[in-house]
């Protein structure tokens, strides 16, 4: 299928997403790839990593770019060669890139009880407040979202989803919550946007105007 859905929660900010439905022929059609796409296409040895890689190419053409102007700096962490902030998500059928004048950072997840499982290991300060609700899986995939977008955009090694990334308590209805990041002396406000995508749960962050 064509582009799923954008949104702009903010003035020059747009987030992009798209379900992977088409074949690998069909997606591969149109694009041109630079020389290190093409290179980083043949390594993937799973048809819907193949996909998603080449969806993302496509989100980048609705967005008004090209494969030719997206570059990864030493970390892996994307850019745009006009100096636009980029992050990219994939997870199983859905892709998504976010294209921000400011720092940005976006993640999808798949609603699943595996969640419930691994929280110990990533919620910290949100615990008191996780522990209360009835179903907490569409919470603690947000709260991992959020920490995740927050890992992308800080890009800088050694910050702890659990030490160092602290998400607010927040309403499911609501689709917005406050992130900070306490590390190394910084300490950065965030706004968290949230929404649910079939059985996928998309958060992304900028940076809070009223930090």
């Amino acid at each position: 299928m064509p582009l799923y859905k954008t949104l702009t929660n903010r003035e020059n900010t747009t987030v992009y997403v798209w379900k992977i439905t088409e074949s690998e022929a069909w997606l591969r059609t149109g694009l041109e790839l630079s020389e290190n796409s093409i290179n980083r296409l043949f390594t993937m040895s799973s048809e819907l990593h193949r996909r998603g890689f080449l969806s993302i190419r496509h989100l980048l053409r609705e967005a008004g770019y090209t494969d030719q102007n997206l570059y990864y700096n030493v970390d892996g962490k994307p850019h745009l060669d006009d100096g636009m902030n980029i992050s990219i998500t994939h997870s199983y059928e859905f892709t998504a890139i976010i294209i921000s004048n400011e720092p940005v950072g976006i993640d999808i997840e798949k609603l699943r009880d595996k969640i419930k499982r691994i929280a110990p290991k990533f919620i910290g300060y949100e615990e008191e407040f996780v522990t209360e609700l009835e179903d907490a899986i569409e919470p603690l995939t947000v709260i991992w979202g959020a920490k995740e977008s927050m890992y992308k955009l800080y890009g800088t090694k050694g910050l702890g989803f659990k030490a160092h990334c602290y998400v607010e308590p927040f309403e499911m209805d609501l689709n917005h919550t406050i992130s900070r990041i306490v590390y190394n002396g910084d300490n950065f406000k965030y706004d968290v946007y949230f929404q649910r995508l079939e059985n996928f749960m998309m958060a992304y962050i900028l940076p809070a105007h009223n930090a």
